[in-house]
């Protein structure tokens, strides 16, 4: 499939590290002549958390949505790009949701972190529930100058993508997509899927060790075989086995391969591997070096 993005929506909560979504929306947004939405959502419900009395609710949830509108119409860095203010009111990734589903966006943009402190506990959650119900792909992104936007105005630098591939239906379609994005910004392609070590690979017999590396060979012959025929002709993928906790060797081979984005499955592959794999996911967000862009197959329910 082509990538397309017609709708994107950048999520913030007004402090510094939320509103790092700008840029990328931005650029984004250019790039593929998309719509850009900028939205944020009053979570009332934690008001009084934060020290805030609603002994007025009526006129303090107006106020609130005034003083918003006001911050978003201040907004740094939208100038020159066509841009819409969304606010919203009620608990955040689910308001964010509605909006998606409402304005058919294509593509949400969140921090990795929002406010510090207790807003950070609140807030900081957020990213992480977007990715499990949104219907369409998540981009967790942190400073712009450590992603894959150029200087302002030179649009987007992608070159090399990262994949994490388990072999699941989620982790198919977020191949699907890093295949688009390759082929859209000539990018190198990296698939790799990590492998639990032996417990006590020491104690393995020779005929256990030969048989490891055997299924090491498959699954690189398997990581091969998932790069369709027809990408090949101008794409060259890399592929790659490593041994220990998946976001780890996730995140180290970011890190020493200098990649400008991980694109990675939300949920993973079975039941309990869900788990993992939501896991592994979240961790890769939270320490990544780089954007990581998340896509999940929709389930019912």
């Amino acid at each position: 499939m082509r990538v397309q993005f017609k709708n994107v929506l950048c999520a913030t909560d007004f402090s510094e590290q939320s509103n790092r979504t700008i840029p990328y929306g931005v650029a984004i947004a250019r790039e593929f002549d998309a719509r850009l939405y900028v939205c944020h959502v009053i979570d009332l419900s934690a008001l009084t958390l934060y020290g805030e009395f609603q002994i007025d609710p009526a006129g303090q949830q107006g106020r609130i949505q005034d003083e918003a509108e006001a911050q978003l119409a201040r907004m740094p860095g939208l100038e020159g790009v066509s841009w819409e203010p969304l606010i919203g009111m009620g608990q955040p990734a689910a308001e964010i949701c509605r909006i998606v589903e409402e304005k058919g966006v294509d593509l949400v943009v969140a921090s990795t972190r929002g406010h510090s402190g207790l807003k950070r506990l609140i807030l900081g959650s957020v990213t992480q529930r977007l990715m499990r119900i949104l219907p369409c792909p998540l981009l967790a992104v942190q400073d712009p100058e450590e992603g894959f936007i150029a200087m302002p105005g030179q649009g987007i630098r992608l070159k090399k993508i990262l994949v994490g591939c388990d072999f699941s239906a989620d982790s198919g379609l977020a191949l699907s997509y890093a295949l688009s994005l390759a082929q859209e910004f000539e990018a190198v392609l990296h698939l790799v899927h990590v492998m639990e070590p032996p417990t006590y690979p020491e104690f393995l017999s020779p005929a256990e060790q030969t048989q490891d590396m055997v299924r090491t060979d498959l699954v690189k012959e398997k990581l091969e075989g998932l790069v369709p025929a027809e990408a090949r002709h101008w794409c060259t993928p890399k592929t790659s086995v490593l041994r220990g906790r998946p976001y780890e060797e996730l995140v180290a081979y970011a890190m020493t391969q200098n990649m400008d984005m991980i694109v990675m499955g939300v949920r993973g592959y079975g039941a309990v591997k869900t788990l993992f794999m939501g896991s592994t996911t979240d961790r890769v967000v939270r320490r990544s070096p780089c954007p990581v862009f998340t896509a999940g197959v929709r389930h019912p329910g």
